[in-house]
């Protein structure tokens, strides 16, 4: 019979190989296994991928990510402007489809968390229980969320687009304020009972 502490390792062993191929690399990849989920993705082409976000900070939340490996903004070239512009009708695309009278936000984080380069299709309701932070909230309403058509018309113009790290790191300190009116609030449930007041129709 083995040794009581051999049969603990041994387990401990099968369920550590067992979480890495459940989840495998670190978190900041997991948009990469996302992309071949099919309980997430609604949308694909030769090009890219449109998957929910597991996540939602609004009644509607896509990612657009392209096919090709680009970690972030700061890799994007000249040479990826075609891809840009069609990710952007893709997101328009699935916008549309989701709800034609709602207003949508299309944008990227200039300093994202997670790896491989992802367009968000944001509703601007921000009706979402998964919204919770100042950072939330600061990541999608201040200037640290770079509009596509921003991003699409810098790097054609410029061959790339430079984000201050250190600037952006402080967008999502400011203060909570409204994305409609502009009305400061002090804290999140505040915030959010507020903007259940606004209209958020396209028309």
């Amino acid at each position: 019979m083995a040794a009581p502490g051999k049969h603990r390792s041994n387990a401990t062993d099968s369920e550590t190989v067992a979480k890495k191929k459940r989840f495998p690399g670190h978190w900041s990849q997991g948009l990469l296994s996302s992309m071949e989920n099919p309980e997430l993705r609604v949308d694909s082409d030769d090009q890219a991928v449109v998957i929910k976000d597991k996540y939602p900070k609004a009644k509607y939340h896509f990612l657009v990510l392209p096919k090709m490996k680009i970690s972030n903004l700061k890799s994007v070239t000249g040479d990826h402007v075609s891809l840009l512009k069609h990710m952007h009708k893709m997101g328009s695309k699935i916008a549309k489809r989701s709800d034609e009278n709602l207003k949508f936000k299309m944008g990227y984080h200039s300093i994202p968390s997670m790896g491989q380069l992802h367009l968000h299709v944001i509703s601007e309701d921000f009706c979402s229980p998964c919204l919770k932070t100042k950072k939330h909230w600061n990541s999608f309403t201040t200037s640290y969320f770079i509009d596509s058509t921003e991003v699409i018309e810098t790097v054609e113009k410029e061959g790339k687009l430079s984000v201050d790290e250190t600037l952006n790191q402080k967008l999502l300190k400011e203060n909570l304020r409204c994305h409609v009116c502009h009305k400061e609030f002090t804290t999140m449930p505040a915030l959010k009972q507020h903007i259940t007041q606004h209209d958020y129709s396209s028309k």
